[in-house]
């Protein structure tokens, strides 16, 4: 119970947090990065950063089914595996939910990028379109945010010795979508929370169904 309410105190930040944005700063974000994107040559230093989590699903679904079959071989557990493992089912399971928030909020997008879809710069389209997600509304929450917490959350609570790293290539990311205009601060930062909410699921369900917990000190083969 201690760790639910964590997790639904956190979700109160984030929804507040998410409202703050909405209401103050995801539109002028938007505007002063449309503003000023061709000074700061966004699409050259910035957006190739966007495309770090794209390899992440496919990667993923790949790795589940290599160490899957490696199990079903009778092969000894090694924690670097599972942890593999368990990072794959936590962004695919990401990518799922993802994509049921974006059907249910139906926001549109900072910019008008492709079919002339609806956005804040292109036609001062702001609200979210409830229940209509999908193509054109489907900015929030950052599925590329969601797939690359998934991972690194997971590897934090794994490996935390690195949790340094994990922050800066999650701000990294985070920043590159923001600042190239992909996406709302706001869709972000739900996408994070999201992220990391599949990951603490993913390994907190993978260690009460193994026998050799992925947080555990004691495992056969490190």
């Amino acid at each position: 119970m201690h760790r639910l309410r964590i997790w639904l105190v956190a979700l109160v930040i984030v929804a507040l947090a998410v409202m703050a944005c909405y209401a103050w700063f995801d539109w002028a974000i938007a505007s002063w990065v449309h503003a000023h994107k061709t000074v700061y040559r966004s699409s050259d230093y910035i957006e190739p950063l966007t495309h770090i989590p794209d390899p992440l699903i496919p990667i993923g679904a790949a790795a589940f089914f290599i160490f899957g079959l490696r199990a079903i071989a009778g092969a000894l557990p090694r924690k670097l595996y599972d942890v593999i493992v368990a990072c794959g089912i936590s962004v695919v399971m990401a990518e799922t939910f993802k994509n049921g928030f974006k059907w249910l909020f139906g926001r549109p997008w900072p910019e008008t990028w492709r079919n002339n879809n609806s956005s804040w710069i292109g036609n001062q389209d702001y609200a979210f379109h409830w229940f209509h997600g999908g193509g054109e509304f489907s900015s929030f929450p950052s599925g590329h945010t969601a797939a690359t917490l998934a991972v690194l959350s997971v590897l934090w609570i794994c490996y935390p010795r690195f949790r340094v790293l994990y922050v800066l290539a999650a701000l990294a990311v985070m920043a590159a979508l923001v600042g190239s205009n992909f996406h709302f601060l706001g869709d972000t930062i739900a996408g994070a929370f999201l992220g990391c909410t599949i990951g603490w699921i993913t390994v907190t369900l993978f260690d009460r169904i193994s026998s050799a917990p992925l947080i555990s000190a004691k495992r056969s083969r490190e």
